[in-house]
């Protein structure tokens, strides 16, 4: 039985707590595809940059202000209520320390880098490195902004030396076309993250279960036109999107 390639385009925010669970359960569904249902298909994936937070409202170098602040101010109190809620049962469940704690940071640079990544070397560099800056930002409360710190995960998951990632970080490398990917996701209707392309052709909004993706990955298995399922609740918007 031949081998289907399935694309999976993500397109995500790294400060983005529901980005990093939909990174986990897409991952687990993986996982089980190819352990559990043994299904004759093959993953490419690729992430694209969204911003959830315009330079207008906080840049890079901005004042520092922490997390929960900032979504109180941002989300105001009853929805960051829920979200913080919701992501700390998950959290809980998972065994998996996602944290409000830590400041919150501007993600161009990140983004940057992931693009650099891709680059360099497919999703075989882009996909170590993005889940290293989802754990570093969400689990391990660092500021993605700090170029010391992308310049530490760099290096740590093999894509580049330190030196040479603060180098690139320095620059203006990537920085005009992270800028027009993130617009163009606005301008085709996005306006929150996560989402998940499929093929190109089905669009999945939120931070889905993994055996929602498993349904998903067994009907293209099985040769079944699929519908993706309808959108869920756990999409990250902000009053300052930009």
């Amino acid at each position: 039985m031949s081998t289907r390639v399935v694309k999976l385009t993500i397109i995500n925010d790294l400060v983005c707590p529901f980005c990093c669970i939909s990174q986990y359960e897409l991952l687990d569904a993986i996982a089980l595809s190819k352990d559990r249902l043994q299904l004759p298909i093959s993953f490419e994936l690729e992430y694209l940059p969204f911003r959830l937070i315009s330079t207008a409202c906080l840049t890079e170098d901005t004042p520092k202000i922490d997390k929960a602040t900032f979504y109180k101010d941002k989300l105001g109190m009853e929805k960051f209520t829920n979200v913080e809620n919701s992501v700390t049962k998950w959290a809980e469940e998972k065994n998996i320390p996602i944290s409000f704690r830590g400041v919150m940071s501007q993600s161009t640079r990140a983004h940057r880098l992931s693009q650099k990544a891709y680059r360099m070397g497919g999703q075989t560099l882009q996909h170590p490195l993005l889940c290293a800056i989802f754990k570093a930002y969400l689990e391990e409360e660092k500021d993605i902004a700090d170029m010391n710190v992308l310049a530490e995960v760099a290096e740590g998951v093999g894509m580049m030396s330190r030196d040479q990632a603060l180098r690139f970080l320095e620059s203006n490398e990537l920085e005009t076309e992270v800028i027009k990917m993130c617009d163009d996701a606005r301008l085709n209707g996005i306006t929150g993250v996560p989402v998940t392309v499929i093929d190109g052709k089905w669009a999945v909004s939120g931070s889905q279960s993994s055996e929602v993706f498993l349904q998903i990955f067994q009907k293209l298995a099985d040769g079944v036109h699929i519908s993706p399922p309808p959108f869920a609740a756990s999409v990250l918007e902000t009053d300052c999107s930009a």
